[in-house]
């Protein structure tokens, strides 16, 4: 594939190698992509629901974490190391107590808590082995939220899994003590 640049000038555009070692992903810059045992998943643009969903989980959490300085709240392009994986959360929350002192990569670390929006083009099982990924690799809770349904389910092991509709609060727990919102707000 051939692209112009800024200046006008042709490159040629190279597609990701299909396999890779873990440490070859972490030292790459690819953007766009999951690694998964060896394999670059792609990332497609989520849709307009996707967004405005993840944007106000965001902006609730986000706002909580850093009024009461409990560590930092990111993005869907920010990968964590997960087992021998990297993941992209659509929004993580790590502790002040795991954030590493070299920001400039990807975090070594699995997010505390990990919160998915699942697409109208995602398969469930693949949304269910993320969810159990995250928590094999030390991640407390995750949450993965529904926009057909209007639910969130609550992921805390294989056999803890709990699930909110819009008449429920949901809660930080023991992850993020003290934060909560209305189901219904996320999927107004």
């Amino acid at each position: 594939m051939r692209q112009q640049d800024a200046h006008g000038v042709t490159q040629e555009i190279l597609p990701p190698p299909k396999k890779m070692t873990l440490e070859e992903f972490l030292e790459s810059d690819l953007e766009g992509y999951e690694y998964v045992e060896g394999e670059l998943i792609p990332m497609p643009a989520a849709s307009a629901e996707h967004g405005i969903i993840s944007a106000r989980l965001f902006l609730s959490l986000g706002l909580y974490v850093r009024e009461n300085q409990l560590g930092e709240v990111v993005t869907p392009d920010t990968g964590f190391q997960v087992g021998e994986r990297v993941l992209k959360p659509d929004i993580a929350f790590i502790s002040s107590a795991q954030l590493p002192e070299d920001l400039s990569k990807a975090f070594p670390v699995p997010p505390d808590l990990a919160a998915e929006v699942v697409s109208r083009t995602d398969i469930l099982h693949r949304v269910e082995e993320k969810a159990f990924a995250y928590l094999e690799a030390g991640t407390r809770m995750v949450w993965v939220l529904s926009p057909v349904s209007e639910t969130v389910m609550v992921y805390r092991s294989k056999t803890n899994i709990r699930v909110l509709t819009c008449e429920d609060i949901l809660t930080g727990e023991d992850v993020v003590e003290g934060f909560s919102c209305q189901v219904a707000q996320l999927f107004e």
